[in-house]
């Protein structure tokens, strides 16, 4: 079969979507697989959830002739947030298309190439949305010296993406720059451009992506301000448990935290994410007096097993912490799972204006909302190994 705009965009919607989705949903991160995905409580533009606190009141011990227990509505909290959009793209030139013509294995690796390019970049921003706030910032300008930026963390940073710069009050002064290096030793970058002039706590963010990224983490473990349209400091029950300053990890020390949680709330802690030190510094203070046996998780990830509750690293946990999931308590609410963006004319293959190439994006419109953040803990200041 020749190679043509319209066979690229056949096998982009019947080979390669099917399994983009797949690859995306399980990949990103164990954390990330074991997230239900659901299309419920979407509403328009929004996700709406009535979530339960508390107990029922409508319950009492008393005599057989004595009365009986006056009801009591359970209490609830409306959640609302905005979906957010996600959208990763591919190019292949006009050129490309012509040059593989005839040669349909040559298309096939092509176009392989380029999903293989889209799917780690997405596995990769989803994967750090996943520990971030909302806000998009990736990392804080602490200083530059011959147009070498140092920054807080690299943790977030790779050559080749397109960030904004973001000043101290929060105003957008650049936008597609381009990170040029990383040196992740010594924790500083390099930017396209023009140097900037006294750009300490500028912060950077992904190209667009200011305030509008899922709500992580970053944000459920938060001791105040706004939380799906709750104020966090009017309600104990928004606040997760959160232990400062560990220090040294230990087994009870886990162990109690996880008591706490139950004990508070009867949340069942079923998943423990931390940072790579932290996983080191855990397998010495576990090993010393039992045998560690790796399980593996759905997706083919692997875990340690403390006291049957599986224990992963992952890039993006800042160091020194460690969370305590009920992931039951999770969920991503989405309009819809990952779609081609299509055009009027059903084509998802379009045309750059004014250039020989064109270009086909992928979007999902989705927010995760955790349903009972008291349910859920978090250490640090733990010391990494």
């Amino acid at each position: 079969m020749a190679v043509t705009t319209v066979s690229a965009e056949i096998a982009l919607k019947t080979y390669y979507l099917p399994a983009v989705a797949d690859q995306l949903n399980k990949g990103i991160s164990p954390f990330y697989a074991r997230i239900r995905q659901t299309t419920n409580d979407v509403v328009g533009k929004e996700v709406k959830k009535l979530v339960r606190y508390g107990v029922n009141g409508g319950i009492t011990a008393g005599t057989e002739t004595g009365d009986l227990p006056k009801s009591n509505a359970n209490s609830y909290a409306l959640f609302t947030a905005q979906l957010k959009n996600f959208y990763g793209s591919i190019e292949i030139s006009d050129k490309a298309i012509r040059a593989s013509t005839g040669e349909t294995g040559a298309f096939v690796s092509l176009l392989n190439d380029e999903m293989n390019g889209l799917l780690e970049s997405a596995r990769f921003n989803f994967n750090r949305m996943l520990f971030g706030d909302g806000s998009g910032t990736i990392a804080t300008i602490k200083g530059v010296s011959q147009s070498n930026y140092s920054v807080d963390s690299t943790r977030n940073l790779f050559e080749g993406m397109l960030v904004s710069v973001v000043s101290s009050t929060g105003t957008i002064i650049a936008s597609d720059r381009v990170i040029q290096s990383v040196d992740h030793a010594n924790k500083t970058i390099r930017i396209s451009g023009s140097d900037f002039s006294s750009p300490e706590n500028y912060t950077l963010s992904v190209q667009y992506s200011r305030n509008l990224e899922l709500t992580g983490l970053g944000a459920i473990f938060k001791e105040k301000g706004a939380l799906y349209g709750q104020m966090v400091e009017n309600h104990q029950w928004l606040k997760p448990n959160i232990y400062k300053e560990v220090g040294e990890i230990t087994e009870n020390k886990i162990q109690k935290a996880i008591d706490e949680v139950e004990e508070r709330t009867g949340s069942k802690i079923n998943f423990i994410m931390c940072s790579w030190g932290v996983r080191r510094a855990l397998f010495n203070a576990l090993s010393a007096y039992r045998s560690l046996e790796p399980i593996t998780l759905e997706g083919g990830f692997k875990a340690i097993n403390f006291n049957g509750i599986p224990v992963v690293a992952d890039r993006f946990c800042p160091e020194g912490t460690m969370y305590l999931l009920n992931t039951d308590d999770f969920a991503l609410h989405q309009l819809c799972d990952w779609q081609w963006l299509e055009g009027e004319d059903g084509k998802i293959l379009k045309q750059v204006p004014g250039k020989a190439v064109y270009t086909a994006t992928l979007v999902k419109y989705a927010e995760l909302m955790c349903y009972r953040p008291a349910g859920q803990a978090m250490l640090s200041g733990i010391t990494e190994a």
